[in-house]
């Protein structure tokens, strides 16, 4: 039996669809970095993996291993901590902490959150480090940040403060983003919070400084940034009509353009693509041929929707073919993966997706090999060069 790479070209499984290419988004931050939630799809990525000063957006890393430590018991959101002389020296944003008052963690990752409290990130990092200080706990987050996949990031304190080597990129900070929301979905609602009052005697302070929130553009977090070096950033993330845009622009000149590119930004990731599914689960895509089996072929079913993301501005076919090597020798088991599913989407990456066997399969009988048998030698009659079984 000869096996070869099969490859299957769909055309009626994809007619639904609506691709295209969509306009390429031209962002004039340093770095940009903008996934769909859903379906894992990059829309935009400029110096994606660039290591870059990250200033107050790396305390999203901080808040991780604080939510981490309350889910696991090492702190409670009741807890008082003791601020110590280094966290009240920070300046930059802060809550104005004083050295060797005590502060509820709920308030701490508030403050963290919504004020950017350089001051509170240290009280929080003092309580967690294993050694007690800032630059231990700054170890454990480049050391939390790999295990997590988070390959360009170096942490050198806990509050983004300027410093040599401390980096991450715009992938690592999105992919960080994502990790929140869906690993502490109970702890991601304080990400939309507009204001947080901590001290009545600093009353100006209360404010979030993410210009997303309160658009009506489905804006819910998470972290803006800003040093001299590092320029105006956001991490930032928006929902509309069940579907998730996270997104992460730095090194923009002002405040206000960061206002505008992430405005830019989220609406266009809205409006130029659109969510779709190509098939559900059990729905025939295609039937890969079999070998001495009681069926000459069988179904091939995925297991899972296959939603993907495509443009919305043109009405050409998306692309997808099935590719499997066959024919497949029986007995097949129903469910066993037999084939892939690749998807392409013009101008976007492709899915691959794979494919089990809708039934089964069992080898044939006396009468099967004696068909194929049958079969062979009459090829070879009529193809004499040719190869066979």
């Amino acid at each position: 039996m000869i096996r070869a790479l099969r490859r299957l070209v769909l055309t009626t499984a994809c007619a639904a669809l609506v691709a295209g290419n969509a306009q390429a988004f031209d962002t004039s931050a340093r770095a940009a970095f903008v996934l769909d939630y859903g379906t894992g799809t990059v829309l935009l990525a400029k110096n994606a993996d660039q290591a870059m000063p990250p200033a107050s957006m790396s305390k999203l890393m901080t808040l991780y291993i604080a939510f981490e430590a309350v889910r696991d018991g090492r702190l409670s959101l009741e807890e008082e901590l003791r601020v110590s002389q280094h966290a009240m020296d920070y300046g930059g944003s802060t809550l104005f902490l004083r050295a060797g008052e005590r502060v509820e963690v709920e308030d701490l990752l508030r403050g963290i959150i919504v004020l950017s409290g350089n001051d509170a990130c240290v009280v929080i990092a003092e309580a967690l480090s294993p050694d007690g200080t800032e630059e231990g706990f700054a170890r454990l987050m480049t050391q939390r940040a790999q295990q997590m996949g988070l390959t360009n990031s170096v942490f050198k304190n806990s509050n983004g403060w300027p410093a040599d080597g401390h980096v991450m990129s715009a992938r690592d900070l999105t992919l960080l983003a994502r990790h929140i929301i869906e690993d502490f979905p109970e702890f991601y609602e304080m990400f939309a919070e507009r204001e947080f009052l901590f001290d009545e005697n600093e009353r100006t302070n209360r404010f979030n400084r993410n210009p997303l929130l309160g658009l009506g553009i489905g804006a819910d977090g998470l972290k803006t940034g800003h040093t001299q070096e590092a320029g105006y950033g956001l991490v930032g993330s928006a929902t509309q009509d069940g579907r998730r845009v996270i997104f992460t622009m730095t090194g923009l000149d002002t405040e206000n353009d960061r206002a505008e590119e992430a405005e830019a930004i989220v609406n266009w990731a809205f409006r130029q693509f659109a969510a779709r599914t190509l098939v559900t689960p059990g729905e025939e895509v295609a039937r890969a041929e079999v070998f001495m089996g009681e069926e000459d072929s069988v179904g091939l079913v995925t297991d899972r929707d296959v939603s993907l993301l495509v443009p919305t501005m043109s009405a050409e076919g998306v692309s997808a073919e099935v590719v499997y090597t066959g024919p497949i020798r029986a007995p097949v088991a129903k469910g066993q993966q037999l084939a892939e599913l690749i998807i392409s989407p013009e101008g976007l990456p492709e899915h691959r997706v794979p494919l089990f066997a809708a039934a089964p399969v069992d080898a044939g009988g006396f009468v099967t090999r004696l068909r194929m048998a049958s079969m062979a030698l009459l090829k070879r009659v009529q193809e004499p060069d040719g190869d066979v079984m």
